[in-house]
Formats: C-alpha cells, structure tokens, sequence
C-alpha cells in the first residue's frame, strides 16, 4: 500500500488512522462550500445505516461494489473504482472504510473529486453526518480530514461530537487521539492514547508521533 494511505485495516477489518496520511488543498472544498454540492441523501436502494443494516442488504451492496479490490484501489467491480465507491457511499452513507477509501483514492489522484465520483470526496463526510449525525465514527474521521487540512475550528467541532459521550469502542479512542494530535492538542492526544492502550489497541503509531513531538505517554 501506498504510504498516503489514512487507514489501515487489522485482521478483523478495524480502523486505525496511519500516522502516513497527507490531505493536499487539491483533496478538499473551501470552507461552507459542502452544503451546494453534496446533493440529497435519498437512493433508489437504501440509505442504511452502517451500524444496523441487514446482513442481507450490506452483503448486496459489497459484493457488487465494495470488494477488496475496490477497498484497496486496485480496480473497479462495476465499472470505475470512484463509481464503485459512490455507490457504496450512496447506499450506506456511514460506511466507514468507504469513506476512507474515497479520501484516499483523491489523495492519490490529487483531486478535490476522483474520477467516476459523483461529488467530491468531502460531500462523502457532509452526506455521512447528515445521514448518520449520531455516529461518532463520522464525526472523529471527518475530523481528523478537516485537521489535516489545516481546518482546525472545524475539526475541533467534528471531534468533540465524536466525543460528546463516553467512547468505549477502541477505534474511535484510537482515532481522537489521532486527530487531537493533528490539532497539536497534545494533552487530550495523550488522553486518547492512554485510553486506547488500556482497551487493548495494538499499535504504537499515535504513542510514537506523541514521543517524537517531545510529548510521550508516561
């Protein structure tokens, strides 16, 4: 894989934010522009809701759309890679690895808005958390993209509704972490670290860029 890749899958298909990601200017909309561009949310199949679509209906939609090789960006299913993962994102706004599977398919593009896409890949988040608004895995990964593009007062919002309640999920407190740390809001980046090693996440990645900052988790 790619070192721009945000995500990194574990075994059980998890998300974890890579401390490798760069988000360009050319991957992002100016500021307040998401909500003229990012169309309404109703499809002709769906929209469900990631955390409690039916077996049936996610298997329907993944097998036509998001297989692993769309996942990883290596072709499409159905027609173009960003055609696979418009449609994926059209049926089940909120799905997690399709959002970051999009965001990176524009980064290496280097495009605000890959090619067989329906909108830019920021409209996928507006979409997502007009969808899905109580879904704090949106919220900490769009925050984490606004963070990266230097859209810290919108970031900042993004994460704490992801943060508006106690979190026990490990990838979410992984990824606080994350994009507290991209605010430079090394303390709270500590916080999330701390939390995320006692619920048992393996990867040292947010330990090691918190030690490399002159920050390290005691």
């Amino acid at each position: 894989m790619a070192r721009g890749l945000w995500v990194s899958l574990t075994a059980a298909g998890a998300l974890i934010a890579s401390p490798h990601v760069h988000v360009s200017a050319q991957t992002v909309m100016p500021p307040g522009s998401a909500a003229n561009l990012c169309g309404p949310l109703e499809n002709a199949f769906g929209p469900f809701d990631y955390r409690t679509i039916a077996y049936e209906n996610k298997r329907l939609v993944e097998s036509a759309h998001f297989t692993p090789q769309v996942e990883t960006l290596r072709a499409g299913q159905n027609g173009t890679i960003a055609g696979d993962l418009d449609y994926t994102l059209r049926a089940i706004p909120n799905h997690p690895r399709a959002l970051m599977s999009m965001t990176r398919f524009a980064e290496i593009q280097r495009t605000s808005r890959p090619g067989g896409s329906r909108y830019p890949v920021e409209c996928y988040f507006d979409r997502a958390v007009r969808f899905a608004p109580d879904d704090p895995m949106v919220r900490v990964l769009y925050g984490i993209f606004l963070a990266k593009a230097r859209r810290s007062d919108e970031a900042r919002q993004q994460l704490q509704r992801a943060d508006s309640s106690p979190n026990t999920d490990p990838q979410i407190v992984y990824n606080l972490g994350i994009g507290y740390l991209e605010l430079h809001d090394f303390e709270r980046a500590k916080i999330y670290a701390r939390k995320a090693r006692d619920l048992g996440i393996p990867f040292s990645g947010l330990r090691d860029r918190l030690r490399r900052a002159g920050h390290p988790v005691d």
